[in-house]
């Protein structure tokens, strides 16, 4: 028997969600079948449910954001479990999952065609020394991976570290990020006219990636897009 099966056997493998027996990765497949992808009909810009209505959540946008996509609500039990184990615990293995999923998103044609390289949204320095690794960043290359794109995570920073936004209103939260990140003048030549995917685990207000979109924009990017693994429900939903 070798050390895997040893360690099998003493500490089995079971899922961050339900605590079931399983063999491989962090969510079980029966968790990751609980995890309802965004209803229909959406909106073809920002991928929001729009229940047959005008679309109200685009107004957040800026003009230049092409189009933002999103695999599920969050919270929710088993999505709420996947996010926490990837944010908080150590468990960057459950990226795959949330990579995999997210690269069968439907985008329009002509971001497919575009899309440049994958940002993932940076941590402050400061928290990242102190969770070990940038999520977003851990997801980020998972997904550009699936799309064949590079993933660009050395081209911004963020300058402050912020608290967090948990807590703070949508005013707060964009206050609370405003000219927060930086774009390295030695990453400009690559961002001319580039159509860039911004990637973060949640999007709550969005006030978080238009603050990193800005900074991108300001220093060459022609498009941004989004694309976040979970999305928080706004009043209307």
């Amino acid at each position: 028997m070798n050390a895997a099966a040893i360690l099998d056997l003493l500490l089995p493998r079971v899922c961050v969600c339900c605590d079931r027996g399983m063999g491989e990765g962090i969510l079980c497949e029966v968790c990751w079948t609980r995890i309802p992808p965004l209803p229909s009909p959406s909106c073809e810009r920002c991928g929001h449910p729009t229940r047959g209505t005008a679309c109200t959540y685009c107004r957040l946008l800026p003009p230049f954001v092409r189009a933002v996509r999103s695999m599920c609500w969050v919270p929710g039990r088993e999505s709420s479990a996947a996010v926490h184990a990837l944010k908080y615990d150590g468990w960057t293995d459950v990226a795959r999952g949330m990579a995999t999923r997210l690269a069968r998103l439907d985008w329009p044609a002509d971001v497919v065609a575009e899309r440049t390289a994958v940002v993932p949204v940076p941590l402050s320095r400061a928290r990242e020394r102190e969770r070990g690794y940038n999520q977003a960043a851990v997801l980020g290359r998972e997904l550009a991976h699936h799309w064949t794109i590079p993933c660009w995570d050395d081209v911004i920073t963020r300058e402050r570290n912020t608290p967090t936004q948990t807590r703070l209103t949508p005013s707060e939260r964009s206050t609370n990020v405003h000219h927060a990140f930086c774009v390295d003048v030695s990453a400009r030549a690559r961002l001319d006219g580039a159509h860039l995917i911004l990637v973060d685990d949640v999007l709550t207000t969005g006030s978080t990636l238009n603050a990193a979109a800005h900074a991108l924009f300001e220093s060459g990017a022609r498009i941004v897009s989004y694309v976040t693994f979970g999305r928080a429900r706004t009043a209307a939903d």
